[in-house]
């Protein structure tokens, strides 16, 4: 008989070795300790309230539980292999160290529902954590459009120059796509927050358990409502794991303009020499490692969503052994975005505007064209002839290799008669970015009120 095992007794030959190790866990979710720790505490009181154990048991249990957790953070518990998994190496070293107490524990719970417990707990714990570093990030980037308010950039569409922004307006950009990065996460929360424990393995249980007492321990505002879904409901993490495949796109994105910005093409920005290395045998580059390796980082993100979406796409109710494949890419998703998410908010942190370099890319590539058909539609021609004769000039000036800042009122007016000296007011960059002054505009005064709004988390 498999003696070894805490599940062994309808067993007659022991495990073979490698299956054993296959079929193990606790190589990785051993840092669920904590979560599990906290989870039994939680319903050993439940089940010493409800008379289930007796409370001499619940104070030797909860003792014990918490003497192995101190001999977990100190580094001296051994995980074995053979106990499988992180619920059944605590419960082993608890039934050894306080006998027949610790095999109470286990009443009214299965590991199914322990794990999915377990799981809930930490995953709540850690969006919290991202939560804050997406803080960190958002106030980095407002922090550099509060000190860039005069810096004008080229604005890009198909990464072609399309018309004049401020910078602090580009930055901006990323503060409301981390803002709704942060905002689906904690929707996301709703649906974590939610205890399983009671569900048992499948169906529920004989005893009579509380299990809104236990959710009160655990700070669960709400119970499952079916034992079965309990346990085999994987959505929360799924849920988990696209919101971070959103938010890694986002990190991606905003690495990709800061490798181009960082470039001798560009010139737009210097990233802090703390965040680039060298190259082995060109001593005058200044590679941008960690927005590379963030971009690179997305794709694995987008690995994990797929293979627990994979994973889950044809079990049946309730529970089945598959699910132990949910825990890695869940842990690595959430130990990936921790780290670009730091990493970046230090970055951006420190990293230096080029305002000078950004302002000459803004005044090139006709960049205020639009604000000429805007001009010649207040002068009173319909947009569509505006956009035709405002075209002709642009294909005049390429002709003769020359901006349309260069036009002389005269050529000007070979392609509008409606076209006067004030023209030349409207077709500065500073007063492009300043006529947009409209909601999400790109005018100052438009900015400013905009990280206002943030600042104040608006």
């Amino acid at each position: 008989m498999s003696k070894d095992k805490l599940w062994g007794g309808r067993f007659t030959q022991p495990t073979d070795k490698f299956v054993e190790e296959f079929t193990a866990s606790i190589d990785f979710d051993k840092r669920l300790y904590h979560q599990d720790i906290r989870g039994s505490i939680a319903h050993a009181r439940m089940l010493g309230k409800q008379g289930i154990i007796t409370l001499s048991d619940v104070e030797q249990i909860v003792h014990g539980l918490q003497q192995i957790l101190q001999q977990i953070e100190a580094g001296e518990f051994d995980f074995s292999i053979s106990l499988e998994d992180i619920h059944m190496n605590i419960e082993a070293r608890l039934s050894t160290a306080i006998g027949e107490a610790g095999k109470r524990l286990h009443t009214g719970r299965s590991r199914n529902d322990q794990v999915a417990l377990d799981i809930r707990l930490y995953l709540r714990d850690e969006i919290v954590g991202i939560s804050t570093y997406l803080d960190l990030l958002i106030d980095a980037l407002l922090n550099q459009a509060e000190g860039n308010l005069d810096v004008i950039m080229p604005g890009f569409t198909h990464l072609q120059t399309a018309q004049p922004i401020l910078f602090s307006h580009h930055m901006m950009a990323y503060v409301e796509m981390f803002r709704r990065d942060k905002a689906r996460l904690e929707d996301c929360l709703k649906r974590v927050n939610v205890l399983p424990l009671g569900a048992g393995a499948l169906a529920g249980t004989t005893f009579p358990i509380d299990r809104e007492y236990v959710a009160e321990q655990l700070d669960f505002p709400t119970v499952t409502r079916n034992s079965l879904d309990a346990v085999s409901d994987r959505d929360f993490a799924l849920e988990f794991l696209a919101d971070a495949a959103i938010l890694m796109m986002h990190l991606s994105r905003f690495s990709e303009e800061l490798i181009l910005w960082s470039t001798s093409s560009f010139r737009f920005i210097d990233l802090s020499d703390g965040f680039c290395t060298g190259s082995s045998i060109m001593p005058q580059k200044k590679n941008p490692d960690v927005p590379e390796l963030v971009r690179g980082k997305t794709g694995r993100v987008y690995g994990n969503l797929m293979a627990l979406l994979t994973t889950m796409k044809s079990l049946p109710l309730a529970y089945n052994k598959d699910m132990q494949e949910d825990k890695e890419p869940l842990f690595d998703t959430i130990d990936t975005v921790k780290g670009s998410l730091k990493i970046f908010a230090d970055m951006i942190r420190e990293m230096r505007v080029n305002g000078d370099s950004m302002r000459r890319a803004a005044s090139l590539g006709f960049s205020t064209a639009t604000d000429v058909a805007d001009y010649l539609v207040r002068k009173g021609l319909p947009f569509r002839d505006a956009h035709e004769a405002v075209g002709k000039a642009v294909g005049y000036c390429v002709e003769n290799g020359m901006d349309i800042t260069e036009l002389s009122l005269a050529e000007w007016q070979l392609f509008s008669a409606k076209i006067e000296s004030d023209i030349f007011a409207c077709i500065t960059v500073e007063a492009s970015v300043n006529a947009r002054n409209v909601i999400g505009g790109t005018a100052r005064v438009a900015v400013e009120h905009e990280i206002q709004r943030a600042r104040e988390g608006k």
